[in-house]
């Protein structure tokens, strides 16, 4: 049987697993949320790691922390920040709203990992949870800085990594395929020409303009709630608290963290959790055009468009023998539809707040920070197990092209929009092409036609051949 150690807290006595470093309220919270398993993103413990290194060195730099019990609990959140006490955040996202519990499992394995380290015994609160790891805190701004905190390092981290990296690799793909003349297509119908090239460039467009998009959210990021405590007075914290932490946190990490400049706003909304959620969502959709785009191109390899061939990774089928699948960019599509959900998750949880608290906060750290990872790690392989491996089939994209009807767009600055409508009508009809019909029409002489028709001259705008000599 498992042995266990009494803990107390405000309500009385707890059973706490012996080894455990968790204490009381931590294990109340497990009692009280079995809900989903679902536990807290490894990158929000390493943010409130951090919150609870700094928070110490800021603390005994003041005076109001005794050196030992201090570096006590900056080597214990040191171990916090590098993992290796993951195994005792236990708890459920799914919890108090404020995110209180686990502030206090924190402060709790802090603790006890802390009087280990000075010899003591686990639960004897030589060095207090509350007065000393919490010292100048509330769960009320460290679990809005630790959002805050861990987003910004997932995103400068892994995101924008990954994205900066998939628009090398469309920009890389749009210079290869500049010579490559397609079939262009709105409403999935023929359109005019357009160079695959040129269809790469608008993706990579997108994907720099997401980039950009994620960067304009950060210096709202940068903000952090700390020194608010209970309310944003900054109630029971040294006044220069929040602007030291702040400090503390750059240092650490190299990213610009800076104090609040309005405690009130900080704690009671997170907007701009909300803010980044909707940038990522915009790449989410950005990736799903992208990916379902290259599902299209794919399509075949007899029936359909056939104009790229996707890497072949996996068989595609149970009962189907040599069918493959364009399953990068579906899992791809996948991460984006779980990102616009969690997008909707974080809107309303933004919303959920009275007064001077938002009591939703777990749930926002859980969805942001899967978001940032999924989006990061699904543009990494759409990049390296996909657009690398693309192979156009040019010979067919060129021969699909010259039969295109609605090359006749390019004929309405010389014979009219109705003369062109009445030659598309024509060559559809009798399955032939537009040059051939212009000319039994007798609408322009062969030379001129043959200037007017020139499909890579399509694709560069303007009218085709000058007006100059047109009828």
């Amino acid at each position: 049987m498992e042995a266990f150690r009494i803990e107390r807290d405000s309500l009385g006595e707890v059973r706490v697993p012996a080894h455990a470093l968790w204490g009381a309220q931590t294990q109340r919270a497990i009692e009280n949320f079995p809900i989903s398993g679902i536990r807290f993103h490894r990158d929000f413990i390493r943010a409130l790691g951090l919150i609870k290194y700094c928070a110490a060195r800021v603390n005994r730099d003041l005076g109001l922390l005794d050196e030992r019990r201090a570096n006590a609990i900056m080597q214990a959140a040191r171990e916090v920040i590098e993992g290796k006490l993951d195994d005792h955040f236990p708890l459920d996202i799914f919890q108090t709203g404020s995110g209180t519990s686990t502030n206090m499992n924190a402060n709790e394995v802090i603790a006890n990992r802390a009087i280990q380290i000075l010899g003591g015994a686990i639960g004897s609160k030589e060095v207090h949870p509350n007065d000393h790891v919490n010292l100048g805190q509330s769960s009320n701004d460290v679990i809005p800085a630790a959002i805050h905190v861990s987003a910004y390092l997932a995103v400068h981290e892994r995101l924008l990594p990954a994205l900066r990296h998939l628009h090398e690799v469309l920009a890389d793909k749009a210079r290869e395929f500049d010579d490559i003349v397609k079939t262009g297509r709105t409403h999935l119908m023929d359109a005019m020409p357009i160079r695959l090239g040129q269809e790469f460039s608008g993706y990579a467009s997108q994907i720099e303009h997401g980039i950009r998009r994620i960067e304009a959210a950060l210096p709202h990021l940068a903000e952090l709630a700390l020194g608010g405590t209970a309310v944003g007075t900054g109630i029971n914290t040294h006044p220069e608290f929040g602007q030291r932490i702040a400090a503390a946190l750059r240092e650490e990490t190299g990213l610009p963290f800076r104090e609040a400049e309005n405690h009130f706003e900080a704690q009671a909304a997170q907007d701009a959790a909300v803010e980044l959620s909707g940038q990522l969502k915009t790449v989410a959709v950005s990736l799903y055009k992208i990916a379902n785009d290259l599902r299209w191109m794919n399509s075949g390899p007899q029936a359909g468009l056939a104009e790229i061939r996707l890497p072949a990774l996996q068989p595609g089928s149970s009962i189907m023998p040599g069918k493959i699948n364009p399953v990068i960019p579906e899992a791809v599509m996948m991460v984006c539809m779980q990102v616009m959900g969690n997008d909707v998750v974080i809107n309303m949880a933004g919303a959920s707040g009275n007064f001077e608290l938002n009591v939703a906060l777990p749930v926002i750290a859980h969805n942001l920070l899967q978001s940032i990872h999924i989006l990061a790690s699904a543009a990494t392989v759409l990049a390296d197990k996909c657009i690398c491996g693309i192979v156009p089939d040019r010979e067919h994209m060129e021969t699909l092209v010259h039969k295109n009807a609605i090359l006749a767009t390019a004929l309405t600055p010389y014979i009219g929009y109705d003369r062109a409508a009445e030659v598309v009508k024509k060559a559809m009809a009798e399955n032939r092409t537009i040059r051939e019909v212009v000319l039994e029409m007798g609408l322009m002489p062969p030379e001129k036609l043959d200037e007017v028709l020139d499909v890579r001259k399509m694709t560069e705008g303007g009218f085709v051949a000058g007006m100059s000599g047109g009828g």
